[in-house]
């Protein structure tokens, strides 16, 4: 049976795994639609009857939500079974060169170019284009997407306060949306949770995504500090991105940037994956149920989003959730100190 938790002053319940979707976007590799539509399938074939799925205009310049949109279609899907998540913060533009200008290198074969757009009108202009690409399977749960990438790209401390008074816009509009029985909830999305707490002095969230922030590798005690805080808010907090990009998992990109072997900076780095890699072994335990099951155990978690990157991975990490591990390989974890000395695991 899978637990779901409730969405605060909403009644909606959200379960313990929720899919992302930016590979279905083309991140770093085409995909073909069979396969996607195969993801698709496989997602809500094992989460049955309800099955949660997160999304972003960012994601291929709209093509995850076009993805999804048309499978669910094809599927014949009862709008009552789905739970979609938008990250609104990117609006589709025609593509003048040869790769799309807002993520160099990162979607590959799209046909959409995508500018940012966080603002009042800007927000709502999102909402409604991702309502026409999903086919008007119309998103529960909507979102400022990246806020905190959009602040660090200030000029000055001028432009940063500017943006942020956007940020603000660009909620009052979801709030409008709420007030208006268009959302069920309102949230945000970020790789910087330091944005957040400043987010939450201004508006009431009532979900909370964080990625590349809370994993095995990485738990600072600020953030288990605030997960406390939003728990006792009701706040629901979605746990994302907790292979730091694959690269716990043996991938080349740490937070989706490279890492090069060679360079100095990147040994420590390394030399944790080994140490985690080969205590793995020693209690046969893969690494990826590692990962997933930190990320699902610390307090104040409600969810763990996985990518839906392909069949095997999808069936794999979902049985990862649902499967708890030896309490004696987190002790060994504690001892060589790989991880720090936590109370809840």
């Amino acid at each position: 049976m899978i637990e779901t938790s409730a969405l605060s002053n909403s009644g909606l319940t959200i379960p313990r795994v929720v899919f992302g979707s930016s590979d279905l976007g083309n991140l770093y590799r085409v995909m073909t639609a069979s396969d996607k539509f195969a993801i698709i399938k496989k997602c809500i074939d094992i989460s049955a009857p309800f099955t949660v799925f997160d999304t972003a205009g960012k994601y291929g310049a709209g093509l995850a939500l076009e993805v999804i949109g048309d499978c669910l279609h094809q599927l014949e899907i009862p709008a009552n079974q789905i739970l979609l998540s938008n990250k609104l913060g990117w609006i589709r533009s025609p593509l003048l060169s040869d790769e799309p200008t807002f993520e160099p290198g990162v979607w590959k074969g799209i046909k959409h170019d995508a500018v940012q757009k966080i603002s009042y009108q800007g927000i709502l202009d999102c909402f409604e284009e991702g309502n026409r690409l999903l086919k008007h399977y119309t998103p529960q749960l909507v979102s400022v997407h990246d806020p905190d990438e959009y602040l660090a790209a200030a000029t000055d401390d001028v432009d940063e306060e500017r943006r942020f008074q956007d940020i603000l816009e660009a909620y009052r509009a979801l709030q409008h949306l709420k007030e208006q029985g268009l959302v069920v909830g309102i949230g945000v999305g970020a790789k910087d949770w330091t944005v957040i707490p400043r987010i939450v002095q201004h508006v009431a969230l009532d979900w909370v995504m964080i990625a590349n922030s809370l994993t095995i590798y990485q738990h600072p005690k600020p953030i288990l500090d605030f997960l406390a805080y939003l728990k006792s808010k009701q706040v629901l907090v979605i746990n994302a991105a907790v292979f730091h990009g694959g690269f716990l998992v043996g991938g080349d990109y740490f937070n989706y940037k490279y890492i090069d072997p060679s360079l100095p900076e990147n040994k420590q780095l390394l030399r944790w994956r080994q140490a985690f890699f080969d205590c793995c072994q020693k209690f046969q335990i893969k690494p990826s149920h590692a990962c997933i099951q930190f990320g699902l155990s610390v307090p104040g978690v409600t969810s763990l989003a996985i990518s839906a990157a392909n069949i095997e991975s999808i069936s794999e990490n979902y049985a990862s959730t649902q499967t708890e591990i030896p309490s004696s390989f987190w002790e060994e974890l504690k001892h060589q100190k790989l991880i720090s000395n936590l109370s809840f695991i």
